[in-house]
């Protein structure tokens, strides 16, 4: 538990790579707003994780400030909670290289993402191999209780949870061993040409993702487009019917209405309906975020509003890495 506050505490990021997209927002950010009422949250743009591939220096500092206005238009307070940058605080590199020097090159290299990432590749980049025990040491610097991720991300909170427990059996009880937060609906929102890949930025067709930015003409023309299934049956049916099933899930997830009850309302209408009244809900929601992020970005706040969630953390985070170096019998400084 947070010593703060008693409460549980949180911590996630977004890598600032790309546009974010619905199913960032779905399966994370709606998830981040909730939490921050309930638990001590601490909300990353995790810059020093997008480097693991070359990205141009500009559009990184772009992003960076994009994915901060971005989390602040989708109800992220941060009074509430810590929006900052991974890079803002150097404890997150320091540890990092302490718990690669405590990962197994066996380990590293069953990381499922990894192995994607590089597939087909004459070259990859050191940073790509040994980045998750970067991300195994944002999550134990805040000691966090609660780790928001989609099914992609358990592996390496699994590996996470190995090397606090091989810390603490090591050098004694100092870090938290965390536990996954994986909400039962919308945790994973699959691309819109193919229900067997996840929804995401870094897909070359445009046209299987909805960016939060997208205006609504793209968005409606992007769902008229989305692959269906055969037949015409709006049903909720994974196996059989996968894109059907995530439409349906983006559907719910943007009505608040329960699948049960969509299915119900296209029962005899067919795909034709059902994917136009999915892009009037999609729109209604990004509609308002779009103009509460178009606010912010003229505002100038952001790098004040960075600099706070940095100071937050940096008192939580410079409290667990000295404690670490002084188990692992580093000298404090002179």
């Amino acid at each position: 538990m947070s010593e703060a506050n008693g409460k549980k505490r949180v911590l996630s990021g977004i890598q600032p790579s790309g546009q974010l997209t619905l199913g960032n927002y779905i399966g994370a950010m709606k998830n981040y707003v909730s939490l921050q009422h309930e638990c001590d949250s601490y909300f990353m743009i995790v810059d020093l994780h997008a480097i693991t591939v070359p990205q141009e220096p500009a559009a990184l500092r772009e992003n960076t400030e994009s994915v901060a206005a971005l989390y602040l238009a989708a109800g992220i307070d941060p009074d509430k909670a810590a929006i900052f940058a991974q890079s803002h605080v150097h404890e997150h590199a320091e540890l990092g290289w302490m718990m690669t020097t405590l990962s197994y090159m066996g380990e590293l290299e069953r990381m499922t993402q990894f192995k994607d990432k590089s597939a087909g590749k004459d070259a990859v980049g050191a940073g790509l191999f040994v980045y998750p025990p970067l991300m195994s040491a944002d999550i134990l610097l805040y000691k966090a209780d609660l780790v928001p991720v989609g099914d992609d991300q358990k592996q390496h909170l699994e590996l996470t949870r190995d090397l606090a427990g091989r810390f603490n059996h090591r050098f004694g009880e100092t870090l938290v061993v965390p536990e996954p937060f994986i909400p039962k609906v919308g945790a994973r929102i699959m691309s819109l040409d193919d229900a067997s890949k996840k929804m995401s930025k870094s897909n070359p067709n445009a046209g299987s993702y909805i960016a939060l930015l997208d205006p609504p003409e793209v968005i409606r023309k992007k769902l008229s487009r989305a692959k269906t299934d055969l037949g015409r049956e709006v049903v909720y049916d994974p196996q059989n019917k996968p894109e059907i099933s995530n439409l349906l899930s983006i559907y719910a997830n943007c009505s608040g209405e329960t699948i049960e009850v969509i299915q119900s309302r296209y029962a005899d209408r067919g795909y034709g309906d059902f994917k136009k009244d999915l892009a009037e809900q999609v729109v209604g929601v990004l509609e308002p975020l779009q103009r509460r992020y178009a606010e912010i970005r003229s505002s100038g706040e952001i790098h004040r509003i960075l600099r706070q969630g940095a100071e937050r953390a940096r008192a939580v985070a410079a409290k667990t890495l000295s404690e670490v170096k002084e188990a692992m019998g580093f000298l404090p400084p002179l």
